[in-house]
């Protein structure tokens, strides 16, 4: 996976995007959390069980890794509304044309466990689990290799939803990194960070956002702000967790001192459905 840099500007802010919404058919951070698994041999291995919401990224790469490895793909969400059933679009589309077999429980990690056999390789939501961190060890030296490169000095930016992508990569960076919760709040993001005993990392900063989100809910100024950098940069971030991240950099600019690296983290294709959802509320 090549790292590609890039250098924008947006609301007179000029910062640096590390594109990993490039990555290839595995893009964004669920690239880098499952590279151990790709690079793994699996032969013992019949299934994939995971769980999390209907319209996951992860769900959808996983899906992706499954075929590519040729392995079943149980998925155990705890909500599926009648509409995405009856017309699948988005993460939830892609991911049933990759076969993927799908469960509905409210106890959604409880079910995919005793899914679970001698077989199964079992994948935590959002593929957070300890066998990310070799993806976020290659994207911290490919973000070392380009600063020393270019003699320059940055500050790390990404908004979380479990927090193990900007957890490992401050593991392993000299550079302090910044996040902001997109699930949950604060408290939740730093138990989950915890739960991968990565607690303690002196360069890693959790921010608060200017207000709390639910997941996934219709804002006015999230679809705002997302076609606002779309229009200025031409660059296409994805529509729930990189408002609020963007958002919540702007509300907190003094506490950057060098050039800041804003961490695409992929994940557009859930915008289809994500946008279908603004248009029929008439919000855009």
């Amino acid at each position: 996976m090549q790292a590609v840099f890039e250098k924008t500007k947006f609301r007179n802010l000029e910062f640096f995007v590390l594109r990993d919404d490039l990555l290839g058919e595995f893009n964004g951070n669920k690239a880098r959390k499952l590279e151990y698994f790709l690079k793994s041999d699996l032969s013992k291995f019949d299934t994939i069980v995971s769980y999390g919401s209907s319209q996951s990224n992860a769900m959808y790469s996983l899906s992706v890794f499954a075929k590519l490895k040729k392995l079943k793909f149980k998925y155990v969400m705890s909500h599926l509304n009648s509409n995405l059933k009856d017309t699948p679009v988005g993460n939830f589309k892609f991911a049933l044309e990759n076969k993927m077999e799908y469960f509905v429980s409210k106890n959604r990690r409880e079910f995919a466990l005793n899914l679970v056999d001698s077989k199964s390789i079992f994948i935590e939501e959002g593929i957070a689990q300890k066998e990310a961190k070799i993806g976020f060890i290659k994207q911290a030296k490919s973000i070392k290799d380009y600063a020393n490169k270019n003699k320059i000095k940055f500050d790390i930016f990404l908004p979380s939803g479990t927090g193990a992508s900007a957890a490992y990569l401050a593991k392993h960076t000299k550079f302090r990194v910044f996040t902001t919760p997109c699930v949950g709040d604060k408290i939740y993001l730093q138990k989950q960070i915890n739960n991968l005993n990565l607690n303690n990392l002196s360069n890693l900063t959790i921010l608060n956002p200017p207000k709390k989100y639910h997941f996934g809910a219709l804002k006015k100024e999230l679809v705002q702000i997302w076609q606002e950098i779309l229009n200025e940069t031409s660059i296409e971030f994805d529509l729930i967790y990189d408002p609020v991240g963007f958002l919540t950099l702007f509300l907190n600019l003094s506490e950057f001192k060098e050039n800041i690296l804003y961490i695409h983290q992929g994940g557009i294709l859930g915008n289809i459905s994500q946008l279908q959802r603004y248009k029929f509320k008439g919000m855009i």
